[in-house]
């Protein structure tokens, strides 16, 4: 959600009962993120949350003073992603903030667990951006996660309206996390360009970029992925992060705000074949709901009944 999670999406979707998320290293400096944060309270006073992720960078950000900033502000959720977030459990606990972890797989959410995670987002092998290496999808790793885990845990990936909420529900889950979904909202502040090309998108057209160096991520089919799968072809194993650099590192801005579709790689779950509208967050949420209130009573009770 780089350069899509900000105030205005958060807010609207704390507004319309679900938990908005600002992401933190899209405001590139901790003051910045204070200021959003900021920003964001005067928008809603309902609960948001603040994503915090640690991944490999050429520079590596001062997550210390983003937490500091994000205590500071009085948030009181965050959700990391990326690699294992011990090192800044203790810094985030003794702000009473609880953490939501980001997790691949069944191992690593029960490590989440172990170092004190108060929650975990379990993201199967269709959703956007970093689906890890083990290629499990949710039908698979949703049951497994609920069979290990004690926390609660949400599942994302795929998840887009009522029948993946109840679907969530019933394999386990307590809740289901949605990204590609929200950047196809009236709020969210990417460029008409960029809802439009997940609209016209199906189930078909994300890639997976980054396999040989085991940095995966789901991207939405482009000129410029079709370059780094060409790179990838032709490199084999001496490929490294230098040779496609162009291609996935600081394309977003390109993209989310200037509407450049083809500036670089960027994330998008093979759930944009089940998107097809442009909805208000509320719209959508209430939508969710509805839908899946009614499978629950209708259909499911249904062919109980029946």
């Amino acid at each position: 959600m780089h350069y899509v999670g900000l105030a205005q999406l958060a807010a609207a979707v704390s507004n319309a009962g679900g938990l908005g998320i600002i992401t933190a290293l899209t405001l590139t400096t901790p003051e910045k993120l204070a200021a959003e944060i900021a920003r964001c309270r005067e928008m809603t006073d309902k609960p948001f949350g603040v994503n915090l992720t640690f991944l490999p960078a050429f520079i590596t950000p001062p997550y210390a003073e983003y937490i500091d900033a994000i205590a500071q502000e009085g948030v009181k959720i965050v959700e990391t992603a990326g690699r294992n977030p011990e090192p800044f459990m203790p810094a985030l606990k003794k702000a009473g903030i609880k953490v939501i972890h980001k997790c691949t797989s069944v191992r690593h959410s029960l490590k989440a667990e172990k170092v004190g995670c108060d929650a975990v987002s379990v993201d199967g092998f269709e959703c956007g951006g970093h689906p890890g290496e083990d290629d499990i999808p949710n039908m698979i790793l949703l049951p497994r996660a609920a069979a290990e885990l004690t926390v609660p845990f949400v599942a994302s990936g795929g998840m887009a309206d009522g029948r993946g909420l109840v679907a969530a529900l019933a394999m386990g889950a307590d809740g289901i996390n949605m990204g590609t979904r929200f950047v196809a909202t009236k709020e969210a502040p990417v460029h008409d360009k960029v809802k439009q090309a997940i609209l016209d998108a199906t189930e078909l057209d994300t890639r997976l970029v980054m396999r040989p160096i085991r940095n995966t991520e789901r991207v939405l089919n482009n000129a410029a992925v079709g370059k780094v799968l060409e790179i990838e072809r032709d490199k084999g194993a001496d490929i490294t992060i230098a040779d496609i650099v162009q291609y996935v590192g600081g394309v977003y801005p390109k993209v989310m705000v200037d509407g450049d579709l083809d500036a670089g790689a960027w994330s998008c779950g093979m759930v944009a074949g089940l998107i097809d509208d442009v909805p208000s967050c509320q719209e959508l949420i209430d939508r969710i709901m509805s839908e899946a209130e009614q499978l629950i009573t209708e259909r499911l009770t249904g062919l109980l009944s029946g």
